[in-house]
């Protein structure tokens, strides 16, 4: 089984992050930038929370709040779900389905060293699958292709 740490060394350990004071449209050119869905919130190196396109919507346009105005902090998720390095790929597939979030903060002592998403999951999932079919089907066919 894959881990974590496989996963992030296959896509690399960039992290994309914003502080707690940075303004919510800011952190949206950010993601619009860099195509992401989610920046982490750090504050002086730790993770304080994690900003999503989904607490952009919820609320700050259904609430009728200014983008321009308003810090991240405010709306940011604070209670921020991880997995460390040594977890299984399903561990996380497992953790992201049963508490709906897409992103998941990769932390190693304390200390944030990547991030995945369900995108990553999945992909890494469906190339471990292919990889199970093809040895069935040589082990089926006596390695004769």
């Amino acid at each position: 089984m894959k881990t974590v740490t496989q996963l992030l060394r296959g896509k690399g350990q960039g992290i994309l992050s914003v502080s707690p004071d940075t303004p919510v449209f800011d952190a949206l050119q950010v993601m619009a930038d860099k195509n992401v869905g989610a920046l982490l919130v750090l504050e002086r190196g730790e993770l304080v929370g994690i900003f999503s396109e989904r607490d952009y919507a919820r609320k700050i346009i259904l609430k009728g709040k200014a983008s321009k105005e308003t810090p991240v902090r405010e709306i940011m998720s604070s209670h921020v779900l991880y997995v460390r390095p040594e977890q299984t790929i399903e561990d996380c597939m497992a953790l992201m389905t049963d508490k709906r979030v897409r992103h998941l903060p990769v932390l190693d002592q304390g200390k944030v060293i990547g991030v995945i998403s369900i995108g990553d999951v999945v992909k890494a999932l469906i190339a471990e699958q292919q990889f199970i079919i093809a040895q069935l089907q040589n082990y089926i066919t006596g390695g004769q292709s």
